[in-house]
């Protein structure tokens, strides 16, 4: 995989998305990511991943059902595809794989407890 077609963001995107899978879509993709990494997220920047991902052949996406909560509109659902799913598989291989050459005392030495 070449880094440069995923980046970070897209990356926990893309997870965020297969993790919340069938129910993935803008608000709680944001949402979801505000909760694990602490940090404010835009539903307009998770927006525009989304399409990104999807241009990419990434993600998937159809709409659901009308709801009254939101003025019968409907959710627009995304769904992880099988190339998406390699390239994520990919990307934890390159990542485990830096992160199983570290030395215990580099570690160590700098005082971090990673367990």
């Amino acid at each position: 995989m070449r880094r440069s077609d995923l980046g970070e963001f897209e990356e926990i995107v893309l997870l965020a998305v297969a993790a919340l899978s069938p129910k993935a879509y803008a608000v709680v993709i944001a949402e979801e990511l505000e909760k694990e990494t602490r940090n404010p997220v835009s539903t307009g920047a998770v927006h525009a991943a989304l399409q990104r991902l999807e241009d990419k052949g990434y993600l998937g996406s159809s709409f659901g059902d009308a709801t009254p909560e939101r003025g019968g509109r409907r959710k627009r659902l995304f769904t992880i595809t099988a190339h998406g799913m390699r390239v994520l598989s990919e990307a934890r291989a390159v990542r485990n794989n830096l992160w199983d050459r570290i030395l215990p005392e580099v570690i160590s030495k700098i005082g971090l407890d990673l367990s």
